[in-house]
């Protein structure tokens, strides 16, 4: 842990660093080390430390002392005042109570807490301009009323993502908690909300998402200094039921105009021409106003294209002249697939190209990482996705994945060229230097690529995905799993991680995206693989499992009569034939057929003793789900077919925990309601 008390005196420089204090070294080495980090500031207007002010002052180093200050309170943290001795040893000890009390999970975190819970992405020193914007959105949410919740909203690339960031930076102190969520996949955003909640205390691990969301919004609405930022969002229908109301503040950013119904949108356009060139002159040395204006112009004045203009320049050194001709010359090829018509694809799609030529030319194997994020989601790409299975990388991005140093000179050697930044949750590259590099393949290369990102999110499959203790690594890899074209993949290992993915989601309550993902892969597969092949039938029992979460019982049932008729072609006795009729008869007595129901269920039972055994799992679920037709309709009398009373055995049925091509359809027991009518697992 870092404590830091900071008053008028800068302390000792460095011996070999002179440019800085060992005060200010040992703050940037906590930082980096992610440390906690406790920072008390002497209040120069109220400080009574029975020594005259006049004699604390550091004459030699006052105005360094005062831009570190001032650093130190710009960069998030929860900075405190004191004016006495007295006064810090107090602040001292509460900090470190609660500090203490967060690390045991001592409950939630107390209103008005010095901790501050915080994941606002690293501010950007370079961001320059849009002063105007911001004063008009901070005076908007301190308005009140529907101005506490505001979109950003523009074209892709114009700078919204970056707009949020510095206004959480720049009003930090304003807010005790201010929580970042990557809004575009919709059913991602629950993960999200759990890590919240467990920040604040007031969740706990394997949480499910309607659970998180109660306590998440409650523990909000509780509190009055907050902010949450929702980044590319989508969908208003989304977002609208995680917004907590209360007396906090939301900003929204998105490429969509449709967000008047739950935000006040603010419309966010490109740079004014005087904050493009002083970020062009300011990055790129010994660039005049003159070439910086025309290079300003000629990308459009979009802040993205903008930075990563400058950032290249000043990377290689080349000057405007011959930037401006290779823009010229190269932009023309991806005008067709990007916005036709718009200046930023053309300007950003050369600055991009131009970037992975000298990376290639530079280091092959960062040009094989770069062509491997092209081909993930827009979200950070754990570390250990490619460390942790090099072998099936390709060739020369294999062998650095497999050296500690020798990947770290390759993320290096990526990030400089600015087509990636690391991030401290791993690698980011954006979406549009993504399709751009993805289009700069051929045919051939890209068929490769594609395959070695396949191969990457296999290895990872975390698999298991009724057990909460994978759910954390589900929610890193989701995102990649969804961008990965899964619908066209020729992966098997790739098609069951999909139908796993479909698992999670229903674990977890995300019963909406599950569906939305189930019906996209059956609707693909069937056209490709056929209605009988083994992942179109996985994939039609997770949308029966999802159309029946959803009160969509007749649906449900429609799909599981058609299963249930394709699976007797191995025999009415077959595990997957009886699971099928299982699924089928879960549907029946929702549907109130509960006769029906019984009927079908004690054939099932009959059939599974005699093929798979008394105390097989299958049998005794079927045992537990026949008891339940039984009840619901009245009967005390028990079957004469049962030797024995399976109720207790079935309580220990479960979802499988190990991964298999057919899963059944199960819901812990831990999940049953403990009152009212009592509901089977599903059945497998």
């Amino acid at each position: 842990m870092y404590v830091g008390v900071l008053g008028t005196r800068y302390g000792s420089p460095v011996a070999d660093r002179p440019e800085v204090s060992y005060t200010e070294l040992e703050f940037d080495t906590a930082t980096a080390a992610g440390l906690p980090r406790l920072v008390f500031l002497l209040d120069t207007a109220a400080a009574d430390v029975g020594i005259p002010l006049a004699e604390l002052i550091d004459h030699a180093f006052g105005a360094r002392q005062e831009e570190f200050r001032r650093r130190v309170q710009a960069s998030g943290l929860v900075t405190q005042s004191f004016a006495s001795p007295d006064q810090l040893g107090r602040l001292v000890e509460r900090s470190l109570r609660e500090l203490a009390a967060a690390r045991r999970g001592a409950g939630p975190l107390p209103l008005g807490s010095v901790l501050r819970v915080w994941n606002v992405p690293a501010r950007n020193p370079g961001f320059t301009g849009r002063e105007p914007l911001l004063a008009a959105v901070r005076d908007r949410l301190e308005a009140g009323d529907t101005a506490v919740v505001q979109a950003l909203q523009g074209m892709g690339g114009v700078g919204k993502t970056q707009l949020a960031i510095e206004y959480a930076h720049r009003y930090a102190g304003a807010y005790d908690v201010a929580w970042w969520v990557n809004a575009e996949q919709a059913g991602l955003i629950g993960d999200q909300f759990a890590a919240l909640g467990m920040a604040l205390g007031c969740v706990q691990p394997g949480a499910g998402t309607g659970a998180v969301r109660a306590a998440v919004l409650a523990g909000l609405r509780q509190r009055e200094r907050w902010l949450l930022v929702f980044d590319n969002a989508e969908n208003p229908t989304d977002i609208a039921g995680w917004l907590p109301g209360g007396a906090g503040h939301v900003l929204i950013t998105s490429r969509e105009r449709a967000w008047a119904e739950v935000a006040a949108p603010v419309e966010v356009d490109v740079l004014a021409r005087a904050e493009s060139v002083a970020i062009l002159a300011d990055r790129v040395s010994g660039l005049g106003a003159a070439d910086a204006g025309r290079l300003a112009d000629q990308l459009g004045d979009l802040a993205l294209a903008v930075a990563q203009a400058a950032g290249f320049m000043a990377e290689t050194g080349m000057p405007a002249a011959q930037y401006l001709e290779l823009l010229a010359t190269r932009a023309g090829q991806l005008l067709d697939e990007m916005a036709p018509g718009s200046a930023y694809p053309r300007s950003l799609a050369a600055v991009t190209r131009l970037a992975a030529d000298r990376l290639e030319g530079e280091d092959l194997a960062a040009a094989q990482l770069a062509g491997v994020c092209a081909f993930l989601a827009p979200e950070p790409v754990p570390d250990d996705l490619f460390t942790s299975t090099p072998g099936v990388l390709l060739g020369e991005l294999a062998a650095r994945a497999a050296d500690p140093l020798g990947w770290r000179q390759t993320l290096a050697r990526l990030t400089r060229q600015s087509l990636a930044r690391i991030d401290p949750r791993g690698l980011v590259m954006h979406r549009l230097t993504q399709a751009i590099l993805r289009d700069r393949l051929t045919a051939e290369q890209a068929a490769a690529t594609r395959a070695c990102t396949e191969a990457v999110l296999v290895s990872a499959d975390p698999r298991d995905p009724p057990n909460p203790v994978t759910w954390p690594r589900w929610a890193q890899l989701m995102p990649h799993l969804l961008a990965a074209g899964l619908a066209a993949t020729e992966s098997p290992g790739l098609r069951w991680m999909a139908c796993n993915a479909c698992w999670y989601l229903l674990a977890r309550g995300d019963t909406r995206p599950a569906h939305d993902l189930a019906v996209g892969l059956r609707q693909h597969w069937r056209a490709r693989l056929g209605d009988d092949h083994e992942n179109t039938q996985a994939a039609t029992l997770y949308l029966a499992w999802a159309l029946r979460d959803m009160g969509r019982y007749a649906e449900a049932r429609e799909l599981d009569e058609d299963t249930l008729a394709r699976r007797r072609v191995l025999g009415e006795d077959h595990p997957e034939t009886l699971s099928s009729a299982s699924n089928l008869a879960d549907d029946l007595r929702d549907l109130g057929e509960h006769h029906t129901a019984r009927e079908l269920d004690e054939d099932i039972l009959a059939r599974r003793r005699r093929v798979l055994g008394e105390d097989h799992p299958s049998t005794l679920s079927s045992a537990n789900n026949l008891a339940v037709d039984l009840r619901t309709l009245g009967s005390i009398r028990r079957p004469a077919s049962w030797t024995r009373t399976p109720w207790p055995a079935a309580a220990g049925c479960s979802a499988r925990t190990t991964p298999a091509p057919w899963p059944r359809r199960t819901t812990s027991p831990s999940t049953w309601p403990l009152s009212g009518s009592i509901r089977r697992p599903r059945a497998g």
